[in-house]
């Protein structure tokens, strides 16, 4: 009992017997995830729990900076001890932001560490203590995956990648499948002319197409797009503050490619047009190899131009935008599906008030014979909180079928972070255990039951197709 105890976030009798018989045993398939595949190749060993923990979790590095730590002992050249020091002295302020929660599954979770919460007062002893675990081959990449009942991840990857890694795990035939996703951001950042023919240029070397038309383009992400394919890829993801869905014609769009291409700067509209053009091509091709797409829509990126300039993307200057989404998502969305090229697709948003919009537009476009074929995806980023989960599956169900939804996913850069389906699970077994308390929902626990355990897992494999 207590806190993080087996009750945690399980307020009723109803909630607690939904977690532990039916969704606390149930495997993790991650369908969206930023963890390092060579990592899991060369089954990695850390150096210790502050390279295991906080390296690359810009999670972890606001909270310090909003405690005000100095950024030396967040990304800069301070050791590892004292890292850790400076973040378990933060925790304490955290209360009731979830990375509280988190750290103290975490602790547990994998490193057995149920009599103490993290503090500067225990930073020492629960320093020593992980890294008693993180140095042994128990802690491995792999042996943290396995330890958490993961069957599946998927990694973001960017089109010019050779998956080298992904393919030396099929050759290792390591038993959690660990597959691709196509994230061709780039192909689309026609903000920055120089950034971008650079990497025109590593597309170009990767597809064995010399890019000089906007036709040359798309056959070079088509030609990556079918090797991602051939390596297992049967998903693509796509981040945009807004969907692109200007109108344009093919002359308009060429014209602002090899303008773009030559080096020059494009102006909004000239942008909108190209980037319309760009990505509702690929939205074809993944509709063309049976693909799902996933639509993160909403992140304002990189608004500290300090730390920017400093130390470049994910390190923690990202906010919540207040774009005007929905008009422009339907506009492409039934583009793709007045032609029938509409796939499987998963639409994200950030703001918590786009829930409904976003609820509403998917269920807009539904067809059979693919149950879901539109779904509203789990909270994420800024909403991967008790709140945010039970505002996005309130949206979700009073809009769409919370029976047919693909659950929940990690979106982290981090190999502990897979206690967030655990929390998960606890808040949707928590909402639905106390509604059955109250009389909302009818007690039929073998029913509901396994609607958690499709929710936990089942209805993710099967529209993914993942044969685990």
């Amino acid at each position: 009992m207590g806190y993080t105890g087996d009750e945690f976030l399980l307020p009723t009798k109803w909630a607690q017997v939904l977690y532990h018989e039916y969704a606390e045993s149930m495997p993790i398939l991650d369908y969206h995830c930023h963890l390092s595949p060579r990592i899991i190749a060369e089954d990695a060993v850390f150096r210790s729990i502050t390279q295991l923990w906080l390296e690359g979790d810009h999670y972890k590095w606001r909270a310090m900076r909003a405690n005000g730590i100095d950024e030396k002992y967040i990304t800069g050249p301070a050791d590892d001890v004292e890292k850790f020091e400076k973040w378990a002295a933060t925790v304490p302020y955290a209360l009731r932001n979830p990375l509280y929660d988190w750290v103290h599954l975490e602790l547990k979770r994998y490193f057995g560490i149920t009599d103490k919460l993290l503090s500067g007062a225990t930073a020492a002893e629960i320093y020593a203590a992980c890294n008693e675990r993180v140095s042994d081959r128990s802690s491995s990449a792999r042996n943290l995956l396995k330890r958490m009942n993961v069957k599946a991840v998927c990694t973001t990857d960017d089109p010019a990648d050779d998956l080298c890694y992904h393919t030396q795990l099929v050759q290792q035939k390591f038993e959690i499948l660990v597959l691709p996703t196509f994230r061709p951001d780039k192909a689309l950042a026609v903000h920055d002319p120089a950034a971008y023919n650079r990497y025109l240029d590593t597309l170009s070397n990767a597809s064995g197409i010399a890019i000089s038309s906007l036709g040359h383009l798309l056959e070079a992400l088509d030609k990556r797009h079918a090797y991602f394919h051939d390596h297992g890829c049967r998903s693509a993801d796509h981040a945009m503050e807004t969907v692109p869905a200007g109108q344009f014609t093919a002359h308009e769009t060429e014209a602002a490619f090899k303008a773009v291409r030559s080096g020059k700067s494009l102006d909004d509209a000239q942008a909108a047009k190209l980037r319309s053009a760009l990505l509702l091509e690929l939205c074809r091709m993944n509709h063309r190899r049976g693909w799902a797409q996933q639509l993160h829509l909403g992140v304002l990126r990189n608004m500290g131009s300090r730390l920017f300039a400093r130390l470049g993307p994910d390190v923690g200057v990202d906010c919540i935008g207040d774009f005007m989404q929905a008009k422009p998502l339907c506009r492409f969305l039934d583009t793709l599906d007045a032609d029938g090229r509409l796939t499987k697709t998963i639409l994200y948003n950030i703001n918590p008030g786009d829930n409904e919009a976003f609820a509403s537009i998917a269920n807009t476009f539904q067809e059979g014979p693919v149950p879901g074929k539109l779904q509203l995806g789990p909270a994420w980023w800024f909403l991967d909180q008790k709140d945010g989960m039970t505002r996005q599956l309130d949206a979700l169900s009073n809009f769409g079928l919370l029976g047919r939804f693909i659950g929940m996913t990690t979106d982290s850069r981090s190999l502990l972070s897979f206690t967030r389906h655990e929390y998960f699970r606890r808040v949707l077994c928590g909402l639905l255990g106390g509604e059955m308390t109250k009389g909302d929902l009818p007690v039929d626990i073998d029913f509901i039951g396994a609607v958690v355990r499709n929710i936990c897992f089942n209805n993710a494999r099967e529209y993914f197709g993942m044969a685990v």
